[in-house]
């Protein structure tokens, strides 16, 4: 047995079954050695090694365990770093193998060789490079130990030469010890946190991942608090649009009630979310925060009182401490204000709407409404992640996937990859946009080499559509040079890699699309020829929000005005979307 057959061997042993990546000289050793029957981890040959990373990251997810790329000397591993730090940023454990030169081309500016440590050192919980035979399996072990225990990126960087070399060092061989701890909080804060709650008339709730195990006691608090739930995009498939006393969202991809819970409540109590935007936080009320990341207590707003323990724990024992509240009143007029909301959405997502080209919202909700309720599902940042947020309903059941910390371009559909090959009999979707999609989509021929029938819904209206709100909300004329995307039929595409797809561009033929891709079981993509100027609004704009958007507008109308074509389309497209909403 040689070094790489021993590595293998130990990542079998913790539970890895793949390894994503794009083999080379220096990893030869390792795909060499999965050709044996002796293993069983399976190596997924992608054409980017970006795209492997992103999906090493949501398999991670997927699974809860450790999950592996690789990347080979300098330009392999270097493609690996921004899939990597989605993982980071979205906290789950993935292991990166990186090939590296010869021991004695080290520090030589050797062909293909990078420093990779300083590249990596800020993305990673733990790198080491390999520099014996007798350290390798002590070395990978530790690696794994931190990346399951601090749900991690780590990286082991093992030169050419040691890769062959006999395996050596087994008696640092141990089974990988996983965590069971829990972060009780301390009865004080407890008692303090109670206190408060129970002398406060108003109160919202703002809840995150970290409540993904208390779901049903965070309602329970809910209840007894007469307090509205807002949740956090990532947080969307625990609470659902359904779900007890949840208002929405806030943000810029939320809505007015989920806003309003937020800013104006006597009393926000943060659960298990480093929520980023502070200008959806308020600074006029007291501010609870509970989460077992102390780093996190207090990042983003003033905090009164901070709570360092598991929010599971947290929320049990605030349940038996709280008084239950008689006044409503503050509930109940944001559970209201969202219904009203949620049926207008509704409305607008209707079928009937069928101005061409389609408003995206129509595709959303005919997906909503017959994927299956165990579907997963993956979102890119920019517009689609705003259709998702407004018109995709969880039920428990349902799973959400994306960048929601890292905000990294192309993550939909690598995604969606990593979490269909470990759930082969789950429906799983990919709601991409066009300019991300383009991104990524040489990966597509690697879904149908492996039999992979991901359903992908690509909104393809032509443009960065998401970059063009932010511009405009600066005050910038739509720049149509900059934002304009020149794509292909992206259904033909899916067909000439051996996949499946339909363009659509009438209303009538979504429903058909939507279950043919349902069907299908191959890659299928549904190349939806959407409207460019469909516009979505944040639930609350600034003065300052108002003027940039106002200046824009009349730069845009007075380059119209000279005769510039692009800026008219762009008025135009707009004004079809804010027509069919009254």
């Amino acid at each position: 047995m040689n070094v790489a057959e021993q590595i293998l061997k130990i990542l079998e042993e913790t539970g890895v079954t793949q390894i994503w990546g794009v083999t080379g000289d220096a990893l030869n050793s390792f795909t060499d050695a999965l050709q044996k029957d002796e293993f069983k981890i399976k190596w997924n040959a992608m054409r980017h090694e970006e795209n492997g990373a992103f999906a090493a990251g949501a398999e991670a997810q997927s699974t809860g365990n450790l999950a592996v790329c690789a990347g080979t000397v300098g330009p392999g591993t270097l493609h690996l770093i921004n899939g990597l730090y989605n993982a980071k940023k979205e906290r789950v454990p993935v292991l990166a193998i990186s090939g590296q030169v010869a021991r004695v081309n080290m520090g030589t500016n050797y062909f293909q060789e990078v420093g990779l440590t300083k590249i990596f050192d800020d993305v990673c919980a733990y790198q080491a490079v390999i520099r014996s035979a007798e350290e390798a399996p002590r070395v990978v072990l530790r690696a794994i130990q931190i990346a399951l225990e601090q749900r991690a990126v780590v990286r082991v960087e093992i030169p050419v030469d040691i890769a062959t070399e006999d395996a050596a060092g087994e008696h640092f061989i141990h089974p990988v010890i996983r965590s069971n701890a829990v972060l009780v909080p301390s009865e004080n804060d407890i008692n303090t946190v109670a206190n408060t709650l129970n002398s406060a008339k108003k109160i919202t709730i703002l809840a995150g991942a970290g409540c993904a195990g208390c779901k049903e006691e965070v309602i329970v608090l809910s209840e007894i608090l007469k307090a509205p739930i807002v949740h956090t995009f990532r947080s969307s498939d625990i609470f659902h649009k359904d779900d007890k006393n949840v208002v929405g969202l806030t943000g810029l991809i939320g809505n007015p009630s989920g806003y309003q819970a937020v800013m104006h409540t006597d009393v926000l109590l943060m659960l298990g979310t480093d929520f980023p935007y502070t200008n959806f936080l308020p600074d006029n009320c007291k501010i609870i925060q509970i989460d077992k990341r102390l780093e996190n207590i207090g990042n983003r707003a003033k905090v009164d009182i901070g709570v360092h323990g598991d929010c599971s724990i947290s929320v049990l024992k605030l349940l038996s401490k709280v008084k239950e509240k008689t006044d409503s009143k503050f509930l109940d007029h944001l559970l209201g204000n969202f219904t009203e909301w949620k049926n207008q959405k509704k409305e607008n997502s209707n079928l009937k709407n069928n101005e061409e080209p389609l408003h995206p919202q129509l595709f959303i909700n005919e997906i909503n409404q017959k994927a299956s309720d165990d579907a997963c599902f993956t979102v890119d940042v920019g517009e689609s992640a705003i259709w998702v947020a407004h018109h995709l309903t969880f039920n428990g059941n349902r799973k959400l996937q994306g960048s929601f910390n890292h905000g990294s371009m192309a993550v939909g559909f690598p995604a969606a990859m990593g979490i269909q090959s470990v759930n082969p009999q789950t429906q799983v979707w990919a709601i991409v946009g066009d300019g991300a999609f383009g991104m990524c989509m040489n990966d597509f021929i690697t879904a149908v080499r492996y039999k992979w029938p991901i359903k992908i819904l690509v909104y393809n209206n032509s443009q960065l559509g998401f970059v063009k709100i932010e511009e405009e909300e600066a005050g910038y004329a739509f720049t149509d040079k900059a934002l304009k995307l020149t794509n292909p039929n992206f259904a033909e595409y899916a067909k000439l890699c051996g996949g499946d797809g339909i363009r659509v561009e009438h209303a009538a033929d979504i429903p058909k699309a939507v279950q043919m891709a349902i069907d299908s079981d191959k890659p299928f993509i549904i190349d939806a020829i959407t409207n460019p100027g469909e516009l979505s609004l944040p639930p609350h704009i600034t003065l300052e929000e108002a003027w940039g958007y106002g200046k824009s507008k009349a730069k845009e109308i007075l380059l119209s005005v000279k005769g510039e074509k692009a800026q008219k389309k762009n008025l135009m497209d707009e004004l079809k979307s804010i027509l069919y909403k009254l």
